[in-house]
């Protein structure tokens, strides 16, 4: 039997919070009559702001409260954003449903600045992932980069009093919030590759809730489930982890998937590119394709295998 309430344990950020709250309009929408309401609750990826995200243990620790909340029946469910999400979840859970993806492109953001090309000699840009440094490195080896932690609207503040010349964030983030205006330019593929699943929202629950399950089911977008699949296998065989400089970007079309992939060298900007497609119902070979023809250029040294 499906159950009446739903709960869904979200991080406090405003965009955590305004995800969660979509994913509990689209409930309420498909099940007329559900009750659904948001656990929030604060992370040790949330908290601790002052050490770079690799050096901690990844963006998996933005998971364990909600996934401890769920185990313990204090939750039903849990909303992230899928490139948060490591590729190997923990025992028990589950990714039920993933939304439809929005725009995965990252955003060059800056209040003096038009574009990355723009900026001056040694400007100083903010980031704290590897994937984005090594493609500034890459673009743009005479640029300082910073790290930068903290939700949308603390790294704005940190852009707006001066600590940087321009940031870089996700796009789909600035919208989800209203803040689009705030991007100067897109920094998009096949230039410019994304995270492995960013700009989708994925749902995470326990394995062993099937009426949960099934509730969730209504949200899922199988177009982008195919096509996050592909980065992901693509991610895993590359050695799964969320703190590496890796992008991926897969797009579905008339013949099939294309998969997109890149590994980074922060330290000196080298970009190691592939790219391959397949039938549809071949995405986790078409990613493992890809993460072997990267692997034959040599990616296994920037990865640290």
């Amino acid at each position: 039997m499906n159950p009446s309430t739903l709960r869904i344990a979200t991080r406090k950020s405003a965009l955590a919070l305004w995800q969660a709250e979509h994913v509990a309009a689209l409930l309420r929408a498909a099940h007329p009559g559900l009750t659904v309401e948001l656990v929030p609750m604060s992370t040790r990826g949330d908290e601790i702001l002052d050490q770079p995200l690799a050096s901690i243990g990844g963006k998996g620790l933005f998971l364990k409260e909600l996934e401890v909340a769920m185990l313990e029946g204090r939750a039903d469910l849990a909303v992230h954003s899928l490139k948060d999400v490591p590729v190997q979840l923990e025992p028990g859970f589950t990714l039920p449903a993933i939304l439809p993806r929005a725009d995965a492109a990252d955003a060059f953001v800056s209040n003096d600045h038009a574009d990355l090309a723009a900026l001056p000699l040694g400007a100083r840009v903010g980031t704290s992932s590897l994937r984005r440094q090594a493609q500034l490195r890459a673009w743009r080896p005479d640029l300082q980069l910073l790290d930068l932690r903290g939700n949308v609207g603390t790294r704005l503040g940190k852009l707006d009093a001066g600590g940087y010349d321009a940031i870089v964030l996700a796009c789909a983030g600035l919208e989800r919030l209203g803040l689009a205006s705030r991007i100067r330019a897109r920094l998009a593929a096949p230039d410019w590759l994304p995270a492995p699943g960013q700009a989708a929202i994925a749902i995470e629950a326990r394995d062993d809730q099937p009426g949960v399950a099934a509730l969730l089911a209504a949200l899922d977008d199988a177009d982008t489930r195919l096509m996050v699949s592909a980065e992901r296998a693509m991610n895993q065989a590359l050695g799964g982890s969320c703190t590496v400089p890796v992008g991926a970007w897969c797009v579905l079309g008339e013949h099939g998937l294309h998969l997109r992939g890149m590994v980074g060298d922060v330290a000196n900007g080298r970009l190691l590119h592939a790219h391959a497609s397949s039938d549809t119902d071949q995405a986790l070979a078409l990613g493992r394709q890809v993460a072997a023809a990267l692997l034959a250029q040599g990616a296994g040294e920037l990865l640290g295998f």
